[in-house]
């Protein structure tokens, strides 16, 4: 008997996570989709106009920045399905360039969110990852700015081929705290809080894939993370001339999601356009 595979997409009431749980139900693979939310009220909005759609998403409540809500998650999936196949991390933030919050504030926010936030919903669910399980963070071309802008000190540390999770939380702490100082141009880090919540996003990726392929190798579980593109979504305000349309953003995380179950790339990479790209970005 066949299990039918189950997706968890967060930040998915509306733009590219959105769009994602729409093309995932498109698919013709048979599977649970779970469109998560902040907001209860606009999660269950998004699920009945998608079922307008002839589509099916089952619902749950997630934020993030709440680590009871990431365990309600955690926990329900256990008992519900006793595991998880794929999980896309889409939900995140930005502050509008016009925003007057003072950096400090824009630099521990985005961050707690977009990183912190991030890391632990991997912490509580990769417990529950199956065999030929997928994991997709919807990460950021910023991500590729903040590493070109980073010191030359810097640059070495977010790539040492030996930097561990706790290690990557400390760099980013160590931004969040220089913004704090308004020091974070003189200690090597750009004036891009986004920018370095995507950069850790990024690298996470790649320090995810290395534990598992060393822990467990024979569960073939990959990990990536994409640039969706210069979408018109509301978090990109209309700012970008030609934006993509949402659903062309959702496609790279879509088909990283779908990988096929007996592949083994691309693992640990960064994406765009479907393609693997190099990273670092050369300068």
């Amino acid at each position: 008997m066949t299990l039918t595979r189950v997706f968890v997409v967060t930040g998915a009431n509306k733009g590219i996570g959105k769009s994602i749980v729409k093309l995932l139900l498109q698919d013709k693979e048979e599977k649970i989709v779970y469109l998560t939310a902040r907001s209860e009220e606009l999660g269950q909005k998004a699920v009945k106009e998608l079922e307008q759609n002839g589509l099916k998403p089952k619902f749950h409540q997630l934020d993030l920045t709440d680590q009871h809500s990431i365990e309600s998650l955690r926990d329900y999936l256990q008992k519900e399905h006793a595991g998880l196949d794929v999980l896309v991390n889409n939900a995140g933030m930005a502050y509008k360039g016009s925003s007057t919050v003072p950096f400090a504030e824009q630099a521990e926010v985005t961050n707690n969110c977009n990183f912190f936030g991030t890391l632990n919903v991997c912490d509580a669910l990769f417990p529950l990852l199956r065999k030929n399980a997928r994991v997709v963070h919807v990460s950021s071309m910023a991500s590729e700015y903040a590493y070109k802008k980073l010191s030359p000190e810097m640059k070495q540390k977010f790539t040492d081929e030996n930097l561990s999770i706790e290690g990557l939380k400390e760099l980013i702490n160590t931004f969040v705290q220089s913004a704090k100082d308004n020091q974070a141009t003189e200690r090597g880090f750009p004036q891009s809080a986004y920018g370095m919540s995507k950069l850790g996003e990024t690298v996470m990726t790649m320090i995810q894939q290395k534990h598992f392929d060393a822990t467990q190798p024979e569960k073939n579980i990959l990990i990536n993370s994409c640039c969706p593109g210069l979408v018109d979504t509301d978090m990109t305000g209309g700012k970008y001339p030609n934006p993509l349309p949402v659903d062309e953003g959702a496609d790279t995380p879509t088909f990283l999601a779908l990988i096929p179950v007996d592949a083994k790339e691309p693992r640990g990479k960064f994406c765009k356009l479907r393609k693997v790209c190099p990273f670092p970005p050369s300068s």
